[in-house]
C-alpha cells in the first residue's frame, strides 16, 4: 500500500523469488500485482542456477541507479537482510573460483586454518576458525586476493558497512508481528499446501540446484515428493524451520539503527498511516 500511495515500483529482496517456478513456496505475488507495482528482482534465475547475492547486488543496483536518474521512487521490499544490505549499503564481494573451490574442499580444515593463519595472524579476530566454511571462504578470497580477513576488515567500505553508512539515501520501515509470529507462520504454510505446494516441489525437484534446494518449505517437502518422507513431519519441520528464520531475520534487522518499527495489524490500511508518518519524519 505504501508503493500505491507513492506510486512506486517495487524491487524485492528475496534471496528464493528470484528463482522461476519457485512461487508458491516463496509467497511471491500474484502476475497482476507484479505488473501493477513494477515489481523487480523476481523471476530472475532459474532454480538451476547458483543466483549469488554478489549477482544480485549488479542486477539490483543497477534498477535503483537508473530509477534515482529518472526520479522515480521505489519500494525495497522483503526479509532478505543481505540482499537489502547489498543495494544500500557499500558491501564488497570478493570473486569465487569453482575449480580453486573445490582444490580447498579436497584439503583438510587443520591445512586450511594453518594456512590462513600463517598469512594473517590476527584472522581469528574477524574469523570464525571453528566453523571450516568460513575458513575455506577466507583462505579461498586470499588466494584469488592477496587481502588477508585483517586487511579487508579494516577498509574503510567495510567501516561503512559496521557503522550502517549506505551508499544511497533512504527510509526504512520494519513491521513487527509481536507474539503472533507463530500463528502466522503455521497459518501461512497450510495455506500454501492448501495452495499446491508439494504439487510445486514435486515439478521443480529436478532443476533445484543446491541453493534453491535449501529454501524453507522445499528443503523439507523434497523427502516427500521423492518418496521416503512423512508429509506430516515434513509440515511440522517446515514451520519449524520458518518460525526460526523469522525470528533470525527480526535480530538481523533489529541491529539496524535506520529501521523505524511499527506494529503489525491484520488491517494493512491500519498500518499505512504509520508507515506514511514514519517515512515523512524522514524526510524532515
Amino acid at each position: 500500500m505504501i508503493a500505491e500511495r507513492l506510486e512506486a515500483e517495487i524491487v524485492s529482496v528475496d534471496s528464493m523469488q528470484v528463482f522461476v517456478g519457485m512461487d508458491i513456496g516463496t509467497a511471491k505475488p500474484d502476475r497482476a500485482t507484479r505488473a501493477r507495482y513494477q515489481y523487480q528482482m523476481i523471476d530472475v534465475a532459474d532454480p538451476s542456477e547458483e543466483y549469488t547475492v554478489a549477482e544480485f547486488q549488479i542486477a539490483g543496483t543497477a534498477i535503483l541507479d537508473e530509477a534515482a536518474g529518472s526520479g522515480r521512487d521505489v519500494v525495497i521490499a522483503g526479509g532478505s537482510g543481505l540482499h537489502f544490505r547489498s543495494l544500500v549499503d557499500p558491501l564488497l564481494f570478493p570473486p569465487t573460483d569453482s575449480d580453486l573451490r573445490a582444490e580447498l574442499e579436497a584439503s583438510s580444515e587443520s591445512e586450511l586454518k594453518d594456512e590462513l593463519m600463517a598469512a594473517d595472524p590476527e584472522a581469528a579476530g574477524v574469523v570464525d576458525v571453528a566453523n571450516p566454511r568460513r575458513v575455506l571462504r577466507a583462505v579461498e578470497i586470499l588466494r584469488l586476493t592477496d587481502a588477508t580477513p585483517s586487511a579487508r576488515a579494516a577498509s574503510a567500505e567495510a567501516e561503512a558497512v559496521r557503522s550502517y553508512r549506505p551508499v544511497r539515501p533512504f527510509s526504512a520501515i520494519g513491521i513487527d508481528a509481536g507474539p503472533i509470529l507463530g500463528e502466522r507462520v503455521e497459518l501461512r504454510f497450510d495455506a500454501m499446501l492448501a495452495a499446491g505446494l508439494v504439487a510445486e516441489v514435486s515439478g521443480l525437484a529436478p532443476r533445484l540446484g543446491r541453493t534453491s534446494r535449501q529454501a524453507v518449505g522445499y528443503r523439507e517437502l523434497l523427502p516427500v515428493v521423492e518418496g521416503h518422507g512423512s508429509l506430516t513431519a515434513a509440515r511440522d519441520e517446515a514451520i519449524r524451520a520458518t518460525a526460526s528464520l523469522a525470528k533470525r531475520q527480526r535480530t538481523y534487522f533489529r541491529r539496524d539503527p535506520r529501521i523505524r518499527w511499527i506494529p503489525w495489524h491484520h488491517d494493512s490500511r491500519e498500518m499505512l498511516g504509520p508507515a506514511l508518518e514514519a517515512l515523512a519524519e524522514d524526510v524532515t
